[in-house]
């Protein structure tokens, strides 16, 4: 499998309203650290996430985090 494009060294917190998002795991998305099909073409898929309620998350924009889509400081390893 290829390698992830670092997108930025932080999170991208953000406040949700409740509904579905499909975040970027391969960094190419010029909407990050949402999906916007650059994938196309690599094995790369994006992430569902479901909200239920609005709440604020931190997403990963690194792409190294272990517990996708969300950030787990991993980032700071880079």
């Amino acid at each position: 499998m290829s390698e992830a494009t670092i997108a930025a060294k932080e999170p991208a917190v953000l406040e949700l309203e409740a509904g579905t998002y499909y975040w970027c795991s391969c960094g190419k998305s010029a909407n990050q650290p949402f999906c916007d099909g650059s994938h196309k073409g690599t094995t790369f898929t994006p992430e569902v996430i479901e909200i239920t309620e609005k709440k604020t998350v931190a997403l990963c924009q690194c792409k190294q985090t272990k517990n996708p889509p969300f950030c787990d400081g991993s980032h700071n390893n880079l």
